[in-house]
């Protein structure tokens, strides 16, 4: 026994351990971005509103917070971390941010719209690398200098949020989920019950693969609701069916993800100012 524990401690002595992994240093990646983060477990997420667009659909100012909430997130990964991101763009941004993105080791996973009958109309970007977390929110940041992005906290975000005027616990109780306020604008996130990967890695729900569900209250307890619903591809068509036979309409089908396991599609679906109140019971 001794020698065998003399034997270990030579091996010890001619392979010294391998130091610990640096940390993120996630002070160098806000700077990098010109944002604070929102952190869920390990996941660093930052918000990039589209607060300078002024969106409307069929009488409806759209909040940023409804359907033109763009973002970044980062799940460390070793001495790397993995991004995923939506941006929020106009037409003439999409091609110049591309174009950025790509020469920057950037991939951009999908470009689509979310919206019908919106004017102007927004378009969404998805994006995606696994890297130095600095350089690719400096590669973001750099991209998004070719729009009008705004990176100042607006006068809105530093005070409380506007009021919810429908019932939000009845809202609650319906969804099985419970809700926040994002500056007036009552959004839910639900994670799917199966496990996601993306380059074979699991990857959390807030990195994007979590139901998005908002409401936008217009008054009356009335509010208007957007939706993007995750499913697997024989989930797509009775999630089709089930929303347009409820009234709900569906305004694109597509991927975010190039590599992701399972495969899943994102449904997107919205309906215009509808009562959200009904008798309990």
């Amino acid at each position: 026994m001794k020698k065998a524990l003399a034997a270990l401690a030579t091996i010890g002595l001619l392979f010294p351990a391998f130091p610990a992994v640096a940390e993120i240093d996630w002070s160098q990646v806000e700077a990098a971005i010109g944002k604070k983060a929102a952190v869920a477990g390990t996941v660093h997420k930052y918000g990039l509103p589209r607060s300078d667009l002024h969106v409307t659909l069929d009488g409806v100012g759209i909040k940023p917070g409804l359907a033109l909430g763009g973002w970044i997130a980062f799940e460390p990964s070793g001495h790397a971390a993995m991004m995923m991101g939506d941006l929020v763009l106009t037409e003439t941004e999409v091609n110049p941010v591309m174009r950025s993105l790509l020469a920057n080791g950037v991939q951009v996973t999908a470009v689509h719209n979310h919206l019908l009958r919106a004017s102007p109309t927004p378009f969404y970007m998805h994006i995606g690398a696994h890297g130095d977390p600095v350089k690719l929110a400096k590669a973001v940041r750099d991209a998004l200098a070719e729009t009008k992005t705004p990176f100042e906290p607006s006068a809105a975000a530093a005070g409380e949020p506007p009021k919810i005027d429908f019932d939000t616990a009845q809202v609650e109780e319906a969804l099985g989920s419970q809700g926040k306020n994002n500056g007036g604008v009552y959004q839910f996130s639900v994670p799917r019950a199966d496990a996601i990967k993306a380059e074979g890695a699991p990857i959390a729900p807030s990195l994007g693969v979590a139901h998005a569900i908002n409401f936008q209250p217009t008054g009356d307890g009335k509010a208007a609701i957007t939706g993007d619903i995750v499913a697997t591809a024989k989930e797509v068509e009775p999630l089709l069916k089930a929303l347009q036979s409820n009234g709900i309409e569906v305004t694109a089908l597509h991927s975010h993800m190039l590599d992701d396991e399972p495969r899943l599609f994102f449904v997107i679906s919205g309906r215009t100012p509808t009562r959200l109140v009904w008798p309990r019971g």
